[in-house]
């Protein structure tokens, strides 16, 4: 399959201007500019909002203006993770995609086709007059990967729908009608730098070649957290005088850490301990993860040396801590089966001057466990001494069991492909949590093509499902009630 060949064209077509244009979180200023001057060439009405998001109303095609108002909703920024060492700048180098067999995929960079493959469909459905829908909005939201301040932002009145359409799921054949809530926790140390110890082996300890993946929907793979190995190693080492002069790992909230490294010194005479050390760590480590990260890799070279080094009171209680943090599932839902109900990932840790800055994100589809696990970790960096922060957070997606939007949807794909699709909850934020408390009498569901990888450079989307996804769509759109 070729470039030429994608199907559904327009939607391709779509996809590829998307990824000319920078789009990190919080710097979607270009892409709220094209999306508003899209609209404007087309003649539809289109409106920016004062946090950034940008709304496009399509009237209905005549005969059908009576339909209620129906919302296509995505995001329009991206997670930016490439894989390391690779020279690319997402604030201005244009994503690079490429087909690989089914799947298509990024040169060393996260696709975005999360979610610029649902703002490709919302434009392609707005740029052609042949598809048969009532009355239309497409809502484009800012900054859905850090925070969902978008959709928070959100004012009422500025949708003007009875059903919202969410395209910003990652599985063909499973409509979500529920979600997790989430809340991030900041935590920092406040050390005391002391000058490094003299004559000692400076050494830089690094993880790499993990999976990684979304820190909600994939929270479940047992996939390893780069954060917690190093950590571990670091805790192994103490027994040898370890001094850590830097330690800079993991990145966003939401995505699982993928690799890490610490710069640190002891005793010349421990420089063979540590060696041996870490190769029988790389060992332990790879049986325990020998189904999910075939790609681990533990380096320990030897490194320059600090001038400066984190106090020993502050390191032993850093890394008492970080060993002890909880990470991963906590719990798994007691009425769906299989399904994860609340969870925490240990998103990064970064010295900064001389405060080390951690990040962690939790997640539940109940509000009393999301806090409990919040309370958890707080509890275990206050007990270390560490100062403490809990964000807001946002909340979940109730499933509404009478959705008659849902009835459409089921109907439609029954029609379509002949079989049942999967109702489903999925444990990750959308946006629909939001919606939700300023637009209550809204009715709303979540669809998308496969995705896999996301939130890392491994993101690819399965080419043929967006032609499912794109027929399943225009087919509920022309199945929507009348007012």
């Amino acid at each position: 399959m070729t470039s030429t060949t994608l199907q559904p064209k327009a939607v391709f077509d779509c996809f590829a201007q998307i990824n000319q244009i920078p789009r990190p979180s919080n710097k979607e200023q270009k892409m709220g500019a094209f999306l508003v001057d899209f609209g404007r060439r087309l003649g539809l009405d289109t409106e920016q909002d004062a946090v950034g998001n940008v709304i496009i109303r399509k009237p209905a095609t005549p005969g059908l203006e009576n339909l209620k108002v129906t919302v296509l909703q995505s995001h329009m920024d991206m997670v930016c993770e490439k894989v390391a060492g690779l020279d690319f700048d997402f604030e201005r180098d244009p994503i690079q995609t490429y087909i690989d067999g089914e799947w298509m995929r990024a040169k060393g960079t996260t696709l975005g086709a999360d979610d610029g493959i649902g703002v490709a469909m919302q434009m392609a459905i707005l740029q052609d007059d042949t598809i048969e829908h009532g009355p239309l909005e497409c809502l484009f939201t800012v900054c859905e990967e850090e925070g969902l301040s978008g959709a928070m932002g959100i004012e009422p009145g500025f949708m003007k729908a009875d059903y919202l359409i969410n395209l910003d799921s990652e599985d063909e054949g499973l409509i979500f009608v529920s979600c997790a809530g989430g809340a991030t926790t900041k935590i920092t140390f406040h050390t005391k730098m002391e000058d490094a110890p003299q004559d000692a082996f400076f050494f830089k300890v690094q993880i790499s070649g993990l999976t990684g993946g979304h820190s909600g929907d994939d929270i479940d793979k047992k996939r390893a957290n780069a954060n917690k190995l190093l950590v571990r190693l670091l805790a192994a080492m103490e027994q040898y005088g370890l001094r850590i002069a830097d330690i800079q790992a993991g990145g966003l909230h939401n995505a699982i850490p993928r690799d890490g490294f610490a710069l640190c010194c002891v005793p010349q005479q421990h420089k063979e301990d540590v060696r041996i050390l870490v190769n029988q760590m790389t060992a332990e480590f790879e049986e325990e993860f020998s189904a999910t990260e075939p790609n681990l890799k533990v380096v320990l070279e030897s490194a320059e040396s600090a001038a400066k080094v984190i106090d020993l009171s502050t390191a032993h209680r850093l890394i008492t801590a970080l060993v002890s943090v909880p990470n991963g599932v906590l719990a798994m839902d007691q009425e769906i089966p299989n399904f994860v109900q609340t969870s925490s990932n240990l998103a990064s840790i970064h010295l900064e001057g001389s405060d080390l800055n951690i990040v962690t994100s939790q997640r539940s589809n109940l509000m009393s466990a999301r806090h409990n696990a919040s309370q958890m970790i707080s509890g275990v960096f206050t007990l270390a001494g560490a100062d403490v922060e809990v964000g807001d957070g946002y909340p979940g997606w109730k499933l509404n069991p009478q959705s008659p939007l849902l009835s459409i949807t089921v109907e439609s794909y029954k029609r379509i492909f002949g079989r049942d699709p999967e109702i489903r909850a999925i444990h990750a934020g959308l946006e629909c949590g939001l919606f939700s408390l300023k637009y209550p009498n809204v009715d709303m569901v979540s669809f998308g093509p496969t995705l896999r990888g996301v939130h890392s450079p491994d993101e690819r989307l399965l080419i043929s499902t967006v032609q499912m996804v794109w027929d399943h769509l225009l087919e509920v759109l022309k199945n929507i009630p009348a007012k």
